[in-house]
């Protein structure tokens, strides 16, 4: 090979080598912050989103451990490590605010989901949105079903009054799910006609274990009084399950309806053993989908359109579809 066409093959490979250096684009990096990763309903979000990332985004898990100074810190640390997006599933709804300010600070769109944030948040910043279900939708849905399994089945109305006597277990006061999970249930019991004695509305923090010993404790005082059960979610009304089993209950023919709102596998079990009397499918497989496509359009920055994004939004909040779940016959 002659000195010429050795130097001229030196400035090929030369030219060649940004090209080459390149290969395939890096993913993106968007940092996913969980409120409690022991929840396993918000658990199974994380996995699913994870999963429908593969290998086109590098999803950065943080645990918050329900401590929502702890998930400021993760926030500020996953910034400063230079994420292009996060999915965020706050502590405390009302410290959505500050964690809104800190994306905006670094331009980082941040998509929120399952704890809502107060709308006057999400308009702080253009690259705020959120992705959930209706509170108040899966309210009514379990509270339509609790009353037609009631009105259905005089047998019951144990004491023959015409009245539900009731137990509502709330998953903590002031959180928007558990308030207006509860109200709408209620609501919708009345707009059914059915006429209600709340015995107990129960605090369990939305666990199981929790759930078990309130209804544990209620049994004690209560007895047989109780003819229904309502949970704001799965986890609580599978602690009164267990309870209930424990106090002699779903053998022969003593059965008490209770429902619950998730339909995570858990509560699908239940419901064909016959100890679960319905649920409220709470669509994380869609929160998943749903929030990492839209993180990735605003790290794109290609505007939001049905034409890239299927779901419908409205001001910058998408509410999934809920659909009740319930047990054929007892």
């Amino acid at each position: 090979m002659t000195k010429r066409c050795l130097t001229a093959l030196m400035m090929v490979l030369i030219m060649c080598l940004p090209h080459i250096s390149q290969g395939a684009p890096s993913p993106v990096r968007i940092g996913l912050c969980i409120y409690n990763m022991s929840d396993p309903f918000v658990n199974s979000i994380s996995d699913a989103i994870i999963r429908e990332a593969g290998t086109r985004a590098e999803m950065i898990l943080q645990d918050a451990k329900n401590n929502q100074n702890l998930q400021n810190s993760q926030v500020e640390a996953l910034l400063d490590s230079g994420v292009d997006g996060l999915i965020l599933n706050p502590v405390d709804r009302m410290a959505s605010v500050y964690l809104i300010r800190m994306a905006k600070a670094r331009n980082v769109p941040v998509v929120l989901i399952n704890r809502e944030p107060l709308r006057e948040d999400l308009v702080l910043y253009d690259k705020a949105y959120y992705v959930g279900i209706d509170p108040s939708e899966q309210g009514r849905l379990v509270g339509e079903m609790a009353a037609g399994m009631f009105l259905a089945d005089p047998q019951l109305d144990r004491n023959g009054d015409g009245t539900m006597q009731l137990i509502l277990f709330k998953g903590e006061p002031g959180h928007q799910d558990a308030e207006l999970r509860t109200l709408a249930t209620l609501d919708a019991l009345a707009q059914s006609g059915v006429q209600v004695t709340l015995l107990e509305e129960v605090v369990a923090q939305w666990e199981r274990r929790l759930g078990q010993q309130r209804m544990a404790a209620l049994l004690t005082n209560l007895g047989d009084e109780v003819e229904c059960v309502i949970s704001n979610n799965d986890e609580m009304a599978l602690g009164a399950v267990e309870a209930l089993k424990a106090a002699g209950w779903f053998t022969g023919r003593r059965w008490i309806p209770i429902f619950g709102i998730d339909a995570i596998p858990s509560a699908l079990t239940a419901l064909e053993q016959g100890t679960l009397a319905g649920t409220v499918i709470n669509d994380g497989e869609g929160i998943a989908r749903a929030s990492l496509q839209l993180t990735e359009l605003l790290i794109a920055g290609q505007p939001i359109s049905t034409a890239n994004f299927p779901w419908p939004l409205e001001n910058k909040v998408l509410y999934l579809k809920s659909e009740p779940v319930k047990r054929q016959t007892r």
